[in-house]
């Protein structure tokens, strides 16, 4: 088994790129007119061939494991889940017993947790490394440092025996000016050839493109292809090449990804990230909410059978995807596993509602059970990656265990209402308002910011729920991970009016992103879902800082609103707020967001859910038009 890959000195030289990896992976290439059609087939077995796909995606800088909520046997259970240890465990070893392992990452490995906010990309790098994945793709979140953000975490990467090759057909850096393209050619490479002896499987990378522009800060210069043109681009190319065996590594998220399938003719497989969205139907007795069964199987253009598989998020699954094709690469049947990876101590509450831990009998009983779990794996870390995460989690514990407050309650996550977004609560607890957390994190940076009367945030840059007690420094950063500030903005009703709605439009839009559905502080408002876009954003009231009552926003008058210094920028088609940035009308405080969470929390001691009428989202009506409850 070896693996070959591939990237061209110039991007001008795509053309060449499927024969001169033909030729790299042992083919016969035939480059003269008139030559025999069978000698570009020749690599190509007639046999039928079983793929055996590991996969992850979405791990956020999320190397350790955390504490999460099941429904065990009945009961609700605390267990250690995840840590990026448990996956290289388990995927080594079920790659020892496969015969075609292909190890891939989905992309968004980094930004999301203090393990990269203390190291910037490295201690992603290096758990990666202790794995060497055949391939990851470009995720939207490795551009928010701009181009050379991502550079450094390529360079960490690429530090070493792996050289896991990064993919992106359809992302192009400008030769000579982003960091993505030095002298010696582009970092990302639009696919790789994985050789099994004579069969070979391509694997092209493609990028959520609109999103990332608008939610991530790549350069200027570096531009995003249609990401179903450019796969089919690919596709044909490897297949002209005797490539029949085509896995797209997808970061465009999973309706996104059965959408493209429908286009494409001659795509096999999607590994897919971006949408964190968690496959297997049953996780739902498990007290998690599925987005659909693993493997999901459509179809291509030809109703050709495709194979889609996404991991969730965070390290805490891994994914299994056994693909059969057969003698002519056609995909006769897909099946897996996704494992949800667990450590071997369990908590249940006792008769005073406490959890404790199981013991005896009672975790005998429990180890059983979920060992018989189709989907639940007890996974020993990795000894050697263990190592490696304990040398970085000394740095970042030594930060994050100082506790700055009180979390009342279970305070909810969700980007649009009644989403499954949350780890902590069903989506009937954000059906009404949307999150809890999100409007308190906007009424943090309302409180901080001296000047704003108004606070805006959107959902995206929100990131985890906020489970009952302490609040810690840890807790901060890993709920508002990136390296944003406060900026203000000077701003007429009617703007903000038009901003929401730009917001809410794109939240909704297919091609945009739930990340930029709006939080607020001060302001609230009506959403109604079947309504035209402009306008389903509606019945906006202020409650301007200092000011004891709700009235109606006035169009015509003029407010200082704080935002986070991404969308003020203009990202996550918060258009206005560029419009009003470019006209000189922002004033960056340089007061960190985390931080200004963090003293908004030492100043409150203690935070509980809002009170219903300062939700900001006061009624959300579904795209039927029907109010949720």
């Amino acid at each position: 088994m070896s693996a070959m890959s591939f990237s061209l000195p110039t991007r001008f030289q795509s053309i060449l790129r499927p024969s001169l990896a033909l030729l790299a992976a042992g083919g016969t290439l035939c480059l003269l007119a008139g030559c025999n059609d069978d000698d570009t087939q020749a690599a190509a077995s007639q046999t039928p061939f079983t793929l055996n796909l590991l996969h992850i995606n979405d791990h956020h800088s999320h190397l350790a494991p955390a504490t999460s909520t099941l429904t065990l046997n009945g009961t609700a259970t605390q267990v250690e889940m995840g840590g990026f240890p448990r996956v290289t465990a388990l995927a080594k070893q079920l790659a020892a017993t496969q015969a075609h392992p292909l190890l891939l990452h989905a992309g968004d490995a980094i930004t999301g947790d203090l393990y990269y906010t203390l190291f910037q990309g490295e201690a992603d790098a290096a758990l990666m490394n202790s794995l060497c994945f055949d391939a990851m793709v470009a995720g939207n979140h490795e551009f928010d440092s701009g181009d050379a953000g991502f550079r450094t975490f390529i360079d960490y990467l690429h530090n070493g025996d792996c050289q896991t090759p990064v993919l992106a057909a359809n992302v192009v850096p400008e030769a000579g000016v982003s960091p993505l393209y030095p002298e010696s050619g582009s970092l990302l490479q639009p696919y790789v050839i994985k050789a099994y002896g004579d069969e070979r499987v391509g694997i092209i990378g493609i990028a959520t493109g609109l999103k990332t522009q608008s939610s991530s800060s790549p350069d200027a210069s570096t531009q995003f292809l249609d990401e179903a043109s450019t796969a089919q681009q690919y596709i044909d190319a490897l297949q002209a090449e005797g490539v029949n065996k085509i896995v797209l590594l997808s970061h465009y998220g999973y309706g996104e990804d059965m959408a493209m399938a429908a286009k494409l003719t001659g795509v096999d497989v999607i590994i897919d990230g971006d949408s964190h969205s968690l496959l297997g139907e049953g996780f739902s007795e498990l007290g998690l909410n599925p987005a659909g069964p693993y493997p999901t199987e459509t179809q291509d253009a030809d109703g050709n059978k495709v194979c889609l598989a996404q991991a969730w998020q965070y390290a805490d699954v891994l994914g299994e995807l056994n693909v059969t094709f057969d003698g002519q690469g056609v995909v006769q049947g897909c099946s897996g596993t996704p494992h949800l990876l667990l450590g071997d101590s369990f908590k249940q509450k006792d008769a005073e509602g406490n959890y404790v831990a199981l013991t005896g009998d009672a975790l005998t009983a429990l180890t059983t059970w979920v060992n018989d779990h189709p989907l639940l794996a007890i996974v020993p870390p990795d000894p050697a990656a263990q190592t490696l995460l304990t040398d970085y989690a000394g740095q970042v514990d030594a930060l994050k265990a100082d506790v700055i407050g009180q979390a009342n309650e279970d305070l909810c996550l969700s980007r649009i209402p009644g989403d499954s977004r949350s780890a902590l609560c069903d989506s009937a607890a954000t059906r009404a308002h949307g999150a809890d957390i999100s409007n308190l994190v906007a009424q943090a940076f309302l409180a901080m910011s001296k000047d704003a009367q108004i606070a805006i945030q959107n959902a995206g840059g929100v990131r985890t729920d906020v489970a009952a007690g302490d609040i810690s420094i840890g807790t901060a950063y890993t709920l508002l991970p990136f390296a944003n500030t406060l900026t203000n903005l000077d701003m007429t009703g009617a703007e903000i009016r038009q901003v929401l709605n730009q917001a809410v439009d794109y939240a909704f839009n297919p091609d945009g992103s739930t990340g930029s559905y709006p939080y607020a502080a001060g302001l609230r408002f009506d959403v109604d879902r079947s309504r035209a876009e402009g306008a389903r954003l509606f019945n906006i009231e202020t409650r301007v800082k200092g000011s004891g009552e709700w009235v109606a926003l006035d169009d015509s008058a003029r407010y200082q609103v704080v935002t986070n210094s991404f969308t003020a920028q203009g990202k996550d088609n918060y258009l206005t707020f560029g419009t009003v940035s470019a006209d000189g009308r922002a004033v960056d405080t340089y007061l960190d967001y985390a931080q200004s969470f963090v003293d908004y929390v030492k100043a409150q001691g203690s935070l509980s859910k809002p009170a219903e009428e300062d939700y900001s989202t006061q009624h959300f009506y579904d795209a039927d038009g029907v109010l949720q409850q």
